[in-house]
């Protein structure tokens, strides 16, 4: 299924300041066509002065209409007339009689959409960017309810707005939270001083559990909101604008033990506020589960910083046992293991510092590259380290034993192929969707072909690749002098893992 941009931009009639616009309408798609009862369709003009669906809303308060996504298709002979008009006049047009859709009456809305052109200012489009069709159906023959005149009520005043590029606002809050109201989980409707003349069921059954035992139509909204907050010492600065309906923003009030989400939709006509429309929901539970997170989240880092500054202190002290030791051999052996245990410390410092269980490897492998100048030393070698590609943003799986292996690798690169001589060492990484390919080479004396050393460090690779990661390792001398080192890792395995 291709995407909404995708969609828009293969039509070629639309800017990407029209795509974005569009983006931020469908965003609220869901609540359209809940509160219209409606399926809610959206048409972008196309190369052949025809319209093409680029998305479709299904109300989750009534059934739908259609069973089968118009998303890609060009629009049907019997509504290009409508749309056509809408989208020519910049008026909304309603179909004359009922039209028929797979032997059901329906009524057909046309809405031109037009796009603000900045925050500040009152300027619009001199033509809509797209048509918005609501698809009523008239099968069901009742009297509707007053919620459901309501709702409708606050649909066509939206689809209002969208015609004179008053909605979406552009001075609403980025960044969505958990828990967004929508129309069904309760709504409030605010007058142009902010008292409350209908107060959905579900609205006022949220604000009974924060305390409020009375109606909440007839009454400000501010004043019960300020009721229920009476004592907080700290009250989110935006709450005012949000329950007073003045502002476009989501905020959340906490009472009781209750949490409700609150967000406003001001209503305008021509420009003037004339009211707002309040959605509410209790989050209770959602803001619990997302404190629980946090939690465990700071929990996690901290261990890892703990971790970390164990194993900081474990290489210290194998450095001092080096210095003691009289024997060259086993100074090198406890070196060797300094190194290592310092590795492993660098992926969990980086994991301390942030949320995720994913790190920087270019960042921890730089990192890891400093230690080859404590390694040359030690072996009166001046080694120049270039790497080239990226390793991107690996999850700790990855991170801790391929910084491990990559450390053998470089150290043997100067200890056995530049020992006492100036030489080069180049790390070459390259990663695609499947796999992870990373090249350790050195210009140094190179070993037999066919020849793989046995030590330790070697069987180290060899289980970190092959058995922790799943992946290949190959050793190979380069033509001339120097040898190679081929890394292969499948991103594939981790994930079957």
């Amino acid at each position: 299924m291709s995407t909404l941009s995708d969609l828009i931009h293969a039509q070629g009639r639309s800017s990407e300041a029209d795509v974005q616009w569009l983006h931020l309408l469908v965003g609220d798609w869901q609540l359209l066509a809940d509160l219209a009862f409606a399926d809610i369709v959206l048409w972008v003009p196309s190369a052949n002065d025809s319209f093409v669906a680029v998305a479709h809303a299904r109300p989750s308060s009534s059934a739908t209409l259609f069973y089968r996504d118009f998303v890609g298709q060009a629009i049907k002979a019997e509504w290009r007339k409508q749309v056509t008009d809408a989208f020519e006049t910049g008026e909304i047009i309603d179909s004359s009689a009922a039209d028929w859709y797979e032997e059901t009456p329906t009524r057909v809305r046309a809405v031109p959409v037009k796009r603000r052109l900045n925050p500040g200012s009152a300027e619009v489009t001199d033509t809509p960017i797209a048509v918005l069709t609501r698809h009523t159906n008239l099968s069901e023959t009742r009297t509707p309810s007053r919620q459901e005149l309501t709702f409708n009520e606050c649909a066509n005043d939206l689809f209002n707005m969208i015609a004179e590029g008053d909605f979406p606002d552009l001075s609403a809050g980025t960044g969505p939270r958990r828990g967004a109201p929508r129309a069904s989980d309760g709504l409030l409707r605010l007058d142009v001083d902010g008292t409350t003349t209908f107060a959905s069921p579900n609205a006022l059954s949220a604000f009974n559990r924060m305390g409020f035992g009375e109606e909440l139509e007839g009454e400000s909204l501010a004043e019960v909101t300020s009721s229920l907050l009476t004592g907080r010492l700290s009250v989110d600065e935006s709450l005012p604008l949000v329950v007073t309906g003045r502002a476009p923003w989501r905020t959340d009030v906490e009472a009781r033990g209750v949490t409700v989400s609150l967000r406003a939709i001001p209503i305008r006509a021509r420009g003037e506020r004339m009211g707002a429309i309040v959605l509410c929901r209790d989050v209770t539970e959602l803001r619990h589960q997302e404190r629980e997170l946090i939690t465990k989240d700071a929990t996690i880092r901290e261990i890892h910083h703990r971790v970390k500054n164990n194993l900081q202190t474990v290489a210290s002290l194998l450095r001092i046992q080096a210095r003691r030791s009289h024997s060259d051999e086993a100074r090198e052996s406890l070196n060797q293991a300094q190194r290592r245990v310092a590795a492993i410390a660098v992926v969990h410092d980086t994991l301390s510092e942030g949320l995720s269980q994913s790190v920087d490897f270019d960042a921890v492998f730089d990192r890891v590259l400093l230690l080859i100048a404590e390694v040359a030393s030690t072996h009166n070698t001046k080694v120049h380290p270039k790497s080239s590609g990226s390793f991107g943003v690996l999850p700790s799986e990855y991170a801790t034993p391929l910084a491990l292996a990559l450390t053998e690798l470089v150290t043997n690169a100067v200890e056995h192929g530049l020992a006492g001589r100036e030489g080069e060492v180049s790390i070459d990484t390259r990663r695609s969707v499947d796999e992870l390919e990373v090249r350790v080479r050195d210009n140094g004396t190179g070993m037999p072909e066919g020849k793989v050393g046995s030590g330790l460090g070697t069987q180290i690779v060899r289980t970190l690749i092959q058995g922790e990661l799943g992946g290949t390792i190959d050793w190979h001398t380069l033509m001339g002098q120097g040898t190679e080192v081929t890394i292969n890792v499948p991103f594939r395995w981790l994930r079957k893992r």
